[in-house]
């Protein structure tokens, strides 16, 4: 007998009218801060494990340079993109998201890609993952999927029904749970990976003209990815087996590399490109928008104290510098608010003054008091903005660009609902052997699920991405393609 659902409420009881699309205006958003659900859930969220992190838990970093390498200043005037050959100090950390503090480096998972650059207009983060597109598109979703990748709150195991019922019901997920049951779905080791900054990120330049961009870290090690069986087998022997491999690969002076690459996109283009281009479910095709080199990234310097650089090092996508702006891509504008929410309440609201997180250049703000005050506290000066002592005030230059915002506030979905053809054009791309690896994988991890209705729900998503896609998982659960989908 089907229980009847009970009415999903605020924390105060108050009825939710829409928990899977968060309030914005029009349906490309932005995202309205007067969404006290969407905040409400981000911000309770973020506090929900102590103290280690949310997501991201385990971690590696190592720091190193960012070199300049192509002239694209015609696009962007970020200084520390100014000039060919130019070196910016940076810090980079990498992840897994669901496991704790404690686990396996070699499970099937994506892997977090954070990038801090100490430029000399202040800090810029680029926070991605090891893959270009992400499982939803709206930050609304986000502590409800994190939910279904961690442990079940009554066994504290992990669970398959939680998991694959959530992604069945997000269809949305789909490009990126085939990326995620691929081959490259366990990178061999942390060098051996692309990075991306996943989301649409806005370029302007001097003259306040501005591109939509997204960032390309392409591996110069080359990509190398772990079979399911080693990976188990290194996950028992040593749980720590990338971050070790990270470490003693520039111990000795093997120092891991990137390419940095952009691709641009005019503004104009946004309302006609075939993909909503701001929805991180979707990838810009490089038929369209060709990958343009701005420089190249080296690790060559590894941490002093692991946790005063890795475990403190803390990284936002709102972390900008003048010349790279958001977009009203749902998931960054949510992520813009969560990240630095989840820094104050893990690290303190201190945490950009600690050593890994502080600016090279001089700060001058009205930000006083709050808990582990580091520094002088802003000594005898004035602590208030606009005032006549000569204290710090704004330069209009710096300004984010703007962009047109139409619509009606309301919560929304994309215009575009188009789940399916990045998933399907993805496997009809792999070869013979890399799709039974990924059908088996798949079949493998479905098999625990004890409903057969979410087995059948997901198998509908495989099918109209592609009918071979469909029907290899539905032979390897024993199951038909359900004929409302065919």
């Amino acid at each position: 007998m089907t229980k009847k659902n009970k009415k999903l409420t605020t924390s105060w009881g108050a009825p939710v009218g829409d928990n899977q699309n968060s309030m914005t205006a029009g349906s490309r958003g932005p995202t309205l801060l007067q969404d006290v659900h969407l905040l409400e859930k981000l911000a309770h969220f973020n506090r929900e494990r102590v103290p280690e992190r949310v997501v991201h838990a385990k971690g590696a970093g190592a720091h190193g340079y960012f070199e300049v390498t192509n002239d694209l200043t015609k696009y962007t005037k970020a200084k520390f993109l100014s000039e060919v050959g130019k070196r910016t100090p940076l810090f980079a950390r990498f992840s897994t998201v669901a496991g704790e503090l404690g686990s396996s480096e070699t499970v099937r998972d994506p892997r977090g890609f954070a990038i801090k650059f100490y430029t000399e207009d202040g800090n810029y983060d680029i926070v991605g993952n090891n893959t270009p597109v992400f499982f939803i598109r709206d930050a609304i979703k986000f502590p409800d999927f994190i939910h279904t990748q961690k442990r079940n709150p009554q066994t504290h195991l992990k669970d398959p029904n939680a998991v694959w019922d959530f992604w069945s019901l997000s269809p949305e997920s789909l490009h990126q749970v085939t990326i995620l049951m691929s081959d490259r779905g366990i990178p061999a080791t942390l060098r051996h990976m692309n990075g991306y900054g996943s989301h649409t990120f806005k370029w302007t330049n001097d003259a306040g003209e501005g591109v939509w961009i997204k960032y390309h870290f392409k591996t110069e090690q080359g990509i190398k990815n772990l079979a399911s069986d080693v990976a188990t087998k290194i996950a028992g022997e040593n749980p720590d087996y990338h971050t070790e491999d990270l470490f003693n690969a520039i111990d000795k002076g093997d120092y891991p590399t990137w390419k940095l690459h952009v691709q641009i996109m005019p503004l104009e283009d946004a309302n006609t490109y075939r993909f909503d281009p701001f929805d991180v479910t979707k990838v810009w095709s490089q038929k369209d928008y060709p990958l343009i080199e701005v420089g190249r990234m080296m690790l060559n310097r590894n941490p002093e104290n692991y946790f005063a650089e890795v475990e403190q090092a803390t990284f936002s996508p709102g972390t900008l510098v003048p010349g790279i702006d958001v977009s009203p891509d749902k998931m960054l504008q949510g992520r813009l608010f969560a990240y630095t929410d989840a820094h104050r309440y893990r690290v303190g609201v201190q945490h950009n003054q600690l050593p890994i997180n502080r600016p090279k250049n001089e700060i001058n703000h009205y930000q006083r008091d709050g808990q582990s005050q580091f520094n002088d506290n802003g000594g005898s000066s004035i602590n208030y903005e606009p005032n006549s002592y000569g204290g710090p005030t704004e330069t209009p230059e710096n300004k984010q660009a703007a962009y047109p915002v139409t619509g009606v506030a309301e919560n929304v979905a994309y215009d575009h609902h188009d789940h399916f053809t990045q998933a399907g054009d993805l496997y009809r791309l792999l070869s013979v052997e890399e799709r039974t690896r990924l059908v088996e994988t798949i079949v493998g991890a479905i098999k625990p699920v004890e409903k057969e209705e979410i087995k059948l729900r997901q198998i509908g998503h495989f099918y109209k991405a592609d009918k071979e896609y469909g029907k290899r998982v539905a032979e390897g659960l024993g199951l038909t393609v359900p004929k409302e989908v065919q």
